[in-house]
């Protein structure tokens, strides 16, 4: 083992050891908080909604793993989602980067350029992000006039994302920065396929978001036909705020005041506060268990990047 491949590695450990400080951060200045929400709502209203929020987390780990397919990098599912569950404890660290870092560096270990895991990761955010608007502009201005009055102007902005995901889009502006920094084309260019599997399991992750926050919101006395919709838009609008606000740590803060704005014309008075905070709660503990999992996977299978391949041939 060489001393980058150390230097990696204890980087990666004190990168977990520093989200898990300010996952416990956030947890702990909002104790009392939250205790107050937890009391409000049942255990089962808790657990189907943590069950949908990892299902949600999951599939969109799928997105990304199918990109990195789609650019030439096929890595084992048990893989893909240890590189993911540890790397998502990242977006907890003020800065967006430090996921992205991560998830480059654990990849290495499957022998993924480091080039084709940032464009596969790239890829998955943009996604993520256009299908978030999406979703949002398809379902709150039929639901919620807050939302219509405060964040109409992010709305247009869905159709123009969604636009620029197209294949032909996407590998001439991938091409077109490698030109800018004098690196060679994608040797993968971006299918009609890979984008459509990544959508769709992007998607498929939205509404188990949504159905995750609709859970809460019914936990909290939330009713009405239209309420599965309005906390998919709500859970979606949320999640693209959290996202803009780079500084922030997993978007706390920017998230809740969106959710909030969103579904307090829908819930009793106190209530969307209420499910704002068990939906945040909720969340960073289905990160922090899948990484928990992840680690107790442990390394096997994995290939070390600097060290070259024996032929099996080889006497």
């Amino acid at each position: 083992m060489n001393i980058k491949a150390v230097a990696v590695r204890v980087l990666r450990v004190l990168l977990v050891v520093l989200a898990l400080a300010f996952c416990a951060w956030s947890l702990v200045s909002q104790w009392d908080d939250t205790v107050r929400a937890f009391r409000q709502m049942s255990w089962a209203t808790l657990l189907g909604a943590s069950v949908c929020g990892a299902a949600g987390l999951y599939v969109w780990m799928l997105g990304w793993r199918a990109f990195l397919t789609g650019l030439g990098s096929p890595i084992p599912l048990k893989a893909a989602f240890r590189i993911s569950a540890i790397s998502a404890l990242g977006k907890y660290v003020p800065g967006k980067v430090w996921a992205l870092v991560t998830q480059i560096e654990m990849a290495r270990e499957h022998e993924v350029p480091r080039s084709r895991s940032f464009w596969a990761t790239l890829l998955a955010v943009a996604t993520s992000t256009a299908c978030g608007l999406a979703v949002a502009a398809a379902t709150l201005p039929l639901t919620s006039q807050a939302a219509r009055d405060r964040y109409w102007w992010l709305f247009p902005l869905a159709p123009v994302l969604l636009a620029l995901l197209h294949p032909k889009i996407v590998t001439w502006a991938l091409n077109t920065m490698l030109r800018i920094v004098r690196r060679p084309p994608l040797d993968h260019a971006v299918s009609l396929r890979t984008t459509l599997v990544a959508v769709g399991w992007t998607l498929a992750g939205w509404l188990l978001f949504g159905v995750h926050l609709w859970l809460l919101c019914m936990g909290a006395g939330g009713d009405g036909a239209g309420l599965p919709f309005l906390a998919t838009g709500a859970y979606a609008l949320a999640f693209v705020a959290g996202f803009l606000v780079f500084i922030a740590p997993g978007g706390i803060g920017a998230r809740e005041a969106a959710m909030v704005v969103v579904l307090t014309p829908a819930l009793p008075a106190g209530a969307p506060i209420v499910v704002a905070l068990a939906s945040r709660v909720v969340l960073t503990a289905a990160d922090l268990a899948g990484a928990g999992v992840a680690f107790l996977m442990g390394r096997r299978g994995t290939v070390e990047p600097d060290q070259p391949e024996v032929s099996s041939s080889a006497t």
